[in-house]
């Protein structure tokens, strides 16, 4: 009997060496394929934010870390530069709106540094199907309507839903999430036209350093 157990006691030992081994060596070779995949979504997003004709650098390599409480947390948010010939145009930067009806939407905004918005993104929500998910591209093209419209100033009356007297289109039995939408783009919008005169003292992003 003693015999038999160190028999299946090898025996289960040699297959879990050759799980584990193979379960290493699908990991490596998949790894790398992964981490692209990431790099062109990101980029994807990216584009949707500051369109490419705008640029002509990788923005991904010139990315920052933002800390500030204007977007929406004190968590450190990743900030991307876009350049044409050299010069610095525009900036995608991600932001939150912490006041969704269902708690913090992720958001990217890309704008350039004269206050105009070049395109926005919902990343994450968690807003009530059929009603404030309208923010997300794939549902509702409402995110859309950013894209060119400036902000003047943080009392901005046009930047608001229009039950508010703004621009921007509320939705049927959903006006807390586009209200926090609106406010979190306007807000963030402001804080790129302060970047020029930030950036010599913002911190690299882990992947770029």
């Amino acid at each position: 009997m003693l015999q038999l157990m160190k028999k299946y006691g090898l025996t289960l030992a040699i297959f879990a060496a050759i799980t584990t081994g193979l379960t290493a060596i699908v990991n490596t070779l998949t790894q790398k394929t992964i981490a692209n995949q990431v790099i062109k979504q990101q980029q994807k997003l990216l584009d949707q934010v500051i369109p490419p004709e705008n640029y002509d650098n990788n923005m991904q390599s010139e990315c920052f870390l933002v800390i500030d409480p204007i977007l929406g947390n004190s968590s450190p948010h990743h900030l991307y530069l876009a350049r044409k010939n050299g010069k610095l145009i525009a900036a995608a930067l991600e932001t939150i709106a912490p006041d969704g009806y269902s708690g913090s939407i992720q958001m990217l905004v890309g704008a350039n540094f004269n206050g105009t918005v070049l395109g926005a993104r919902v990343i994450e929500h968690h807003e009530t199907p059929g009603l404030g998910d309208k923010i997300e591209l794939r549902i509702s093209n409402w995110i859309t309507f950013f894209s060119g419209k400036k902000v003047a100033h943080l009392a901005d009356p046009h930047w608001a839903v229009k039950k508010d007297g703004g621009m921007f289109d509320q939705f049927t039995g959903a006006t807390i999430t586009p209200r926090s939408v609106v406010n979190a783009i306007l807000r963030t919008t402001l804080y790129i036209t302060t970047l020029p005169a930030k950036l010599g003292h913002l911190s690299l992003c882990e992947a770029t350093k």
